[in-house]
C-alpha cells in the first residue's frame, strides 16, 4: 500500500521559488526555455527557504556548448553550509538538451538575442530555471508597457465597481 503524501510533501514539491520582475520590464521575451540546474546541497537548502536574488547583473551566457547563469545570489543558510565555503554568485551550469542549446546559440550570436533568467521553481521536486530569449526595451517601449499595464488596472477597476452598482 502506497504511502498517502502530506501536504509538506505536495508544498515542497512544486511551487514558484522567484520572479524576476525586472526582465519583463526590460526585455522583450520572445520565447522561453524551462532548464535544470546543476546546483550543490547548500543551495538546495537555501532555495527551499526561498533565499535567491536576481540581481541587476543577472543574465545567461553559452560557452563551448554550455549554458551557464551569471549573477545569481543565493545566499547560505548559516546552519546549512557550516563545513563548506559558500560563494553564493558563482556560475551555474543550467541543463538543455542539444537542440535547445543549438536553437539559443543561433538567436544569440546571429539575432542579437540576450538570455534572461526569468523565474525558478519546483517541479516533481527538482529546481528549474526558466531562460527567456529576450531583446532589450527602449525607453519608449518601457512607457507604452507601463501605460498598458496602468489601463488594465483601471479598467480592472471601473468594471468592478460597475458590477457592484448594478
Amino acid at each position: 500500500m502506497a504511502k498517502a503524501k502530506t501536504k509538506d510533501t505536495e508544498k515542497e514539491g512544486r511551487g514558484t521559488i522567484a520572479l524576476n520582475k525586472r526582465a519583463r520590464h526590460e526585455y522583450q521575451i520572445d520565447q522561453r526555455f524551462e532548464c535544470g540546474m546543476a546546483l550543490q546541497g547548500w543551495e538546495l537548502k537555501s532555495l527551499r527557504a526561498g533565499r535567491i536574488n536576481f540581481g541587476e547583473g543577472c543574465y545567461a551566457i553559452i560557452e563551448h556548448g554550455e549554458v551557464f547563469l551569471v549573477g545569481a545570489q543565493i545566499p547560505p543558510l548559516i546552519s546549512a553550509s557550516t563545513h563548506v565555503v559558500a560563494n553564493d554568485r558563482r556560475t551555474r551550469k543550467l541543463l538543455l538538451h542539444r537542440e535547445e542549446i543549438d536553437r539559443l546559440v543561433g538567436a544569440v550570436e546571429r539575432k542579437g538575442y540576450t538570455l534572461v533568467p526569468t523565474a525558478m521553481y519546483w517541479k516533481n521536486g527538482k529546481v528549474k530555471c526558466e531562460i527567456g530569449l529576450a531583446k532589450g526595451k527602449q525607453e519608449h517601449d518601457k512607457r507604452n508597457s507601463d501605460k498598458e499595464r496602468e489601463w488594465a488596472i483601471d479598467k480592472q477597476r471601473v468594471m468592478r465597481s460597475h458590477n457592484r452598482m448594478g
